[in-house]
Parts: structure tokens; C-alpha cells; sequence
């Protein structure tokens, strides 16, 4: 199973498994961090799961749509790593990636 790094708002880095198929939002959620509420259940319909990806891994996540791109602009600390994890499927070339919860609006 491919692995995530998982870098918490107080600086914590945990480096968890996931199941191929899910998002990022789903590996995050299963594995305990609380702090990412993605209260919307992964629709792309809130920023509650906003994220910070390693710039690495960039060119192998899908290209972000309109949606995610109108929601993170209400984001205080949007920048050019910032992706909704909801909308980042989980496959084995993410095997590696480094994510940071971002901090919240």
C-alpha cells in the first residue's frame, strides 16, 4: 500500500498507508487526524479539507477544476500548493507524497 505524509497544523509528521482508490481526504480521515473535518464527506462543496501538497508531487495530481479553484480562493492561506484533498485521488505514484493541513479560515 502506498504511504502519505501527514504534517499536522502544530508541525507533527506521521507517515500513514492508504488504500489505492480513495482520496486523500479518506486516507487522511481514516487514519485519525481530526484536525481535517472535510465537512462536506468529500463533495467539493467546502474547503474544510484544504491541504498543502509537497510541490514533488505536483505534475502527478490531476489538474484542479473550476470548483476546487472557486473554493480555495476563500482561503486565508491558499498558495500555489494548495489543493482540496477530496479531489486527489489516491494511487500508488502519490506513494511518498507529503501533505500539510492547512490552517484554519
Amino acid at each position: 500500500m502506498p504511504k502519505l505524509t501527514v504534517v499536522t497544523r502544530e508541525g507533527e509528521e506521521r507517515t500513514v498507508t492508504g488504500e489505492i482508490g480513495l482520496s486523500v481526504m479518506e486516507v487522511i480521515r481514516d487514519n485519525g487526524f481530526d484536525e481535517l473535518l472535510a465537512i462536506c464527506g468529500g463533495c467539493c462543496s467546502c474547503a474544510t479539507c484544504h491541504v498543502h501538497v509537497d510541490p514533488e508531487f505536483a505534475a502527478k495530481l490531476p489538474p484542479m477544476g473550476e470548483d476546487e479553484n472557486d473554493l480555495l480562493d476563500s482561503s486565508m492561506t491558499r498558495d500555489a500548493t494548495s489543493r482540496l484533498s477530496c479531489q486527489i485521488p489516491f494511487t500508488d505514484a502519490l506513494d511518498g507524497m507529503r501533505v500539510r493541513i492547512a490552517e484554519d479560515d
